[in-house]
């Protein structure tokens, strides 16, 4: 564990990550440069884990946090709790990481896999482009990193199962970053529902997420301090743009398929994620997925443009999805931080901190002793600090994230296909769907594959 902050070293100009996915965990800084063997020799700073076992930081320790990627969401993520330190970050954006550790005073990387072989990080918070969320989140696990990764968790279905799998076999600690979670009017609500205050639940009516379109974005001069090849990671190489590299602009890679599944895994990770709470479906999800309506027509954004072309294009058709409870999840005018839940004895629509019960008196009478209690947290980043230190589970686990994100996939997917599907929860495959199957992963450029094994 870290103790006291080191001065600010100059960025590494270190290996590009084009071979990330063929480097174990040991063979990381093989390829380094001078440079980078320059600031990974460079004075540690004082581990205070006298109670702590390597990988296991002790209760009295400060807790090392390493930033991979350090854009908009992850400056948002950096209020953390008082017994950690920032002891490292990480950008393809060489100059965007070098701002960022002169004001942390910290060391700055530009290929993540440097900052894992550092003995001062003791877990990282993964605030990347969706697309590169799952890789350095296995490769951290690997290097021995507890995990914050930003949500939605995943690109894909299946590589959600292979980063559980690597979360598993490493004994991390993983939090997903559905803050929802940990917010007490969310968990209340969800704890109402579970206990059966509104009765059978037989239809819940979530937001209509847009699905991604596509990007033919006319290419521009990339910034000198960007590694543009190494941003767009395991995606075909496109030329940059200004309006491409931004999450939310215009539209902005949120909104394009390669780099994202749309604002259907963007809010849909929030408001999907607290339908499967308040279901008890965290480690399941819907058996039937089908779509009603105009087939879905994916624009092309040749131009910079507002999302609301794409946005409207990708609302349709509407999704439904049917868990084996019977109850029958519609996208339509649900809130977008939830759900509305409609039972055999009243509804409880779910947002984001907050929650209205019809009636009104379902919500008022305490739960008895015997009533279904939820995990409790109220600070999400502190919870994943506690739980660092005493390997606990998080509120917002891998598993969690993971199906939560999967529900999103399925919304995307029906709407690709246009057709009634069954989805086997347990194997996480269509049923006799050979072309569904085939959407459940996606092709990525060499080297960037992801581990078969872990």
């Amino acid at each position: 564990m870290a103790s006291e902050p080191r001065a600010n070293v100059p960025i590494a100009n270190d290996a590009s990550p084009n071979d990330a996915a063929r480097l174990s965990r040991r063979r990381f800084l093989r390829r380094t440069g001078g440079a980078a063997v320059a600031i990974v020799t460079a004075p540690y700073y004082v581990r205070a884990g006298a109670l702590g076992a390597p990988g296991k930081p002790g209760p009295n320790d400060r807790v090392g946090i390493g930033y991979i990627g350090v854009g908009r969401r992850a400056q948002q993520l950096m209020s953390l709790p008082k017994d950690t330190v920032v002891t490292a970050v990480a950008d393809v954006h060489r100059g965007r990481a070098g701002q960022v550790a002169e004001k942390l005073k910290c060391a700055a990387y530009s290929d993540y896999r440097a900052l894992l072989e550092s003995k001062d990080v003791d877990a990282v918070i993964v605030a990347t482009p969706d697309h590169w969320h799952t890789l350095p989140s296995i490769h951290a696990c690997q290097a021995g990193k507890d995990v914050y990764c930003e949500k939605p968790l995943t690109l894909t279905i299946r590589e959600g199962r292979i980063l559980v799998n690597a979360v598993r076999k490493y004994a991390r600690v993983f939090q997903t970053g559905s803050q929802q979670r940990s917010m007490a009017p969310n968990r209340v609500a969800c704890e109402l529902i579970r206990n059966g205050r509104i009765g059978t639940v037989h239809t819940v009516i979530g937001n209509n997420y847009p699905s991604p379109w596509e990007c033919a974005l006319p290419s521009q001069p990339a910034p000198s301090d960007l590694d543009w090849d190494a941003w767009c990671g395991p995606t075909e190489p496109r030329g940059y743009h200004e309006d491409l590299f931004q999450p939310r602009s215009n539209p902005g890679w949120i909104s394009f398929r390669p780099y994202s599944g749309g604002e259907m895994t963007g809010w849909g990770a929030h408001g999907l994620d607290q339908v499967q709470w308040a279901l008890g479906m965290d480690a399941s999800g819907p058996v039937e997925i089908w779509t009603e309506g105009e087939p879905f027509q994916a624009p092309v954004y040749s131009n910079p443009e507002t999302r609301e072309r794409g946005d409207k294009a990708g609302s349709q058709p509407t999704v439904f999805l049917r868990y084996a409870t019977g109850a029958v999840l519609k996208l339509g005018e649900g809130p977008p931080g939830g759900a509305i839940f409609i039972g055999d004895k009243g509804r409880i629509t779910i947002d984001r901190d907050k929650f209205t019960a019809d009636p009104v008196d379902l919500a008022r009478e305490p739960l008895g002793e015997s009533a279904v209690r939820l995990p409790v947290s109220t600070n999400h980043l502190g919870n994943w600090i506690d739980c660092v230190k005493s390997r606990a589970t998080p509120i917002a686990d891998v598993e969690i994230g993971h199906r939560s994100a999967t529900v999103c996939h399925l919304g995307n997917i029906a709407r690709l296909l246009g057709r009634r599907l069954q989805w086997d929860a347990k194997a996480e495959l269509f049923v006799g769907d050979e072309d569904a199957n085939r959407l459940v992963d996606r092709d990525r450029r060499a080297p960037y594959q992801m581990p078969e094994t872990v």
